[in-house]
């Protein structure tokens, strides 16, 4: 199988399933028996599809004379795949992209004639390749929409937040590739004893500019497979994830209850951040993400976390009020997360709009396992007023007993002595992420009341 078919499998698996998988893609490639490179350019593919579908069906549709809605999912697929590598990979040679797609829909199609339209509809193009359809500018928000492959509610929501010119800014960094970045496990290693290991085995790493035990990776094929994952000296995490707990203020020995835990990041963070002295309860809604927990502190050994199965909408008896730290990172539409996740873009509106309430149940439910004095840390990936800003206005408006908290990131964040902050990704070059930091009054703080 080369890199091609693993990329037009995975993405018609997606368009069947209408959801993105990178696990399937990583299976696809194994079960391929792909070479670093050959599965690095089957990612590359998949992803830059995706980044791109909308302009990818513009221009397409520029030179089909059928829907592209009428035809077959891996027809259409192929003509993607064929499209992106001539528009955005231009090192490969645009008849080798045709022939390749040609190829493709000869071997999975089933219309026989399906080949002949694919040679047809991207030769076409190949020949008018600098002479392509000129995208209207007269709608901004519509031009930026069709050239970034966002959908319009999207851009107008970018827009609506960010000053002139920035929202284009945003678009472009979803569209670029992300790398690996990876912490340290501070309890078992130094950061340049972590280097060291992913250096001897061809890995290019480079440290954060400003995140201490913070790697940035290149050239990693499956980082599964290397040592210094397979030893437990690290864990992949995004800089934004750790910077939300370090805004949490931990320290050793605390009671920690991570709400929405899984795959269980920042409970690794949180542990090493308390040098793995304390109790970290780790909780998921499903119970099969509950062992995804339970094997990454086990990989990484930290005795610290407890995983278990909870439901954050509902309370739990004995636990009001026994935790130091609530950390609530709960389900949002992900909208910081496209440049690692670009189907995520292609959400309506109407999809995300039942959130809000979501969060708001789960805020309400895990407050009570504050004890007095203690912290409740609120967080999300999406860049959405209605699922930060809105959602931390009521709760404070609900809970006259929590009342804002400022905290110190590292880096160009800085003091945030309001106790909330978005991480735009063009700006930070993280996720993108938001962070509110509530502290619940003491018990002195009550009576006095």
């Amino acid at each position: 199988m080369s890199a091609r078919e693993a990329a037009l499998l995975t993405l018609v698996a997606m368009e069947r399933q209408k959801a993105w998988s990178n696990g399937h893609l990583k299976k696809v490639i194994r079960d391929a028996n792909l070479d670093r490179r050959d599965a690095a350019l089957a990612t590359r593919l998949c992803f830059g599809v995706l980044q791109n579908k909308m302009l990818l069906d513009y221009y397409l549709q520029q030179y089909s004379t059928m829907k592209l809605a009428k035809m077959e999912s891996k027809v259409l697929g192929n003509l993607r795949l064929g499209l992106y590598q001539m528009l955005f990979m231009t090192k490969i040679p645009a008849n080798a992209a045709v022939s390749e797609a040609v190829e493709l829909t000869k071997k999975h199609c089933k219309n026989p004639r399906a080949g002949g339209m694919v040679n047809g509809i991207l030769r076409n193009i190949a020949r008018h390749l600098d002479e392509l359809p000129t995208i209207d500018r007269t709608d901004p928000v519509a031009y930026l929409s069709l050239l970034y492959s966002h959908p319009r509610w999207l851009v107008e929501e970018f827009d609506r937040r960010l000053p002139q010119g920035e929202a284009e800014k945003l678009l472009q960094w979803d569209n670029s590739e992300p790398p690996v970045t990876v912490q340290v496990n501070t309890c078992r290693a130094t950061t340049s004893e972590v280097i060291a290991s992913l250096e001897e085995e061809g890995v290019t790493v480079r440290k954060h500019p400003w995140l201490a035990d913070c790697l940035i990776l290149s050239g990693t094929g499956d980082l599964a497979e290397r040592t210094a994952y397979v030893k437990g000296l690290l864990y992949a995490q995004d800089p934004a994830a750790k910077l939300a707990v370090l805004a949490a203020g931990l320290t050793p020995g605390q009671k920690v209850l991570d709400a929405c835990a899984a795959p269980g990041g920042k409970s690794f963070a949180s542990a090493m951040v308390m040098g793995d002295r304390g109790e970290i309860r780790a909780c998921d809604l499903h119970a099969h993400k509950k062992g995804l927990i339970e094997a990454g502190a086990n990989r990484l050994g930290l005795t610290s976390i407890t995983a278990q199965v909870l439901d954050g909408k509902k309370p739990r008896k004995g636990w009001e009020e026994t935790f130091d730290t609530v950390i609530a990172d709960v389900p949002c539409s992900g909208l910081g997360v496209i440049r690692k996740k670009p189907e995520i873009r292609y959400k309506t509106l109407e999809e995300v709009a039942g959130l809000p309430q979501i969060q708001t149940d789960i805020l309400d439910n895990v407050s009570r396992y504050v004890r007095p004095g203690g912290v409740l840390l609120y967080s999300t990936c999406t860049l959405r007023k209605e699922e930060n800003e809105d959602v931390a206005r009521a709760f404070l408006a609900g809970h006259p007993d929590f009342t804002p908290e400022g905290f110190t990131l590292p880096g160009p964040i800085g003091e945030v002595a309001e106790g909330q902050c978005t991480l735009w990704p063009q700006r930070t070059e993280t996720d993108g992420f938001f962070i509110a930091k509530f502290r619940k009054a003491g018990k002195e703080d009550t009576a006095h009341d």
